[in-house]
């Protein structure tokens, strides 16, 4: 399971001017912005929206398709979104250290914060004893939250935390609110979009969404 959601889109001005200083070509831009009409933009609450010209869009083109030091205008299309996923999604995400960056929900300080329920795990493709064995551990997490939320002394307080910590599955969905960026996204759809996991798979799905998406996917549906 993945949820995405609050997406934003920006930095389309500094991208356009950085991509045409190598050839002090700032004057053939054509892009400008355009009022919110139907299809409304990625961020419904933005005024107007970005609409590439012609000149514009085919230079883009020619430079994300010639190359990593080519496309570095694609670094300042900026992408920021809240995801929640599970925890051995973000593992895999995590991979991804450049152009990232990440404020997350934390399980160090709000594990116990309220009680756990199934909703908060990812178990669609679980069978029917796997399952039982989710709902096994979701009650002995919430008899560690209930001693620990009792307990005044502090030794054992923090011993029931530890049982929470370290029996968390990792099937557990953790919300992070995400800052990305064109070329960063370009490589994880390339590498990702085959993935078994269906996470993935609707993480690509989102990214042929955003504006001007081809830039990303090279056009590939």
């Amino acid at each position: 399971m993945i949820k995405i959601e609050n997406t934003e889109v920006y930095g389309w001005e500094a991208a356009i001017r950085g991509m045409r200083n190598p050839m002090n070509s700032w004057e053939q831009s054509d892009s400008y912005y355009g009022m919110v009409e139907d299809p409304a933009p990625i961020n419904p609450n933005d005024w107007a929206y970005i609409i590439l010209g012609e000149k514009d869009l085919d230079l883009m083109r020619r430079l994300s398709k010639a190359g990593t030091d080519h496309r570095k205008f694609m670094r300042m299309i900026t992408v920021s979104c809240d995801l929640v996923a599970p925890l051995y999604w973000w593992k895999e995400y995590d991979t991804y250290k450049v152009g990232t960056v990440a404020n997350s929900c934390s399980t160090m300080h709000k594990i116990h914060a309220k009680e756990f329920t199934m909703d908060d795990f990812s178990h669609e493709h679980l069978m029917t004893g796997s399952m039982f064995q989710l709902h096994r551990v979701v009650d002995l997490l919430n008899e560690a939250r209930e001693c620990y939320l009792e307990c005044t002394d502090p030794t054992t307080k923090k011993a029931y935390w530890w049982q929470m910590i370290q029996l968390l599955p990792s099937s557990y969905n953790q919300r992070r609110t995400v800052l990305l960026n064109y070329q960063v996204l370009k490589s994880m759809y390339h590498a990702r979009k085959h993935h078994k996991l269906d996470e993935w798979r609707v993480f690509c799905e989102w990214i042929r969404s955003l504006p001007y998406s081809e830039l990303v996917t090279g056009g590939d549906e």
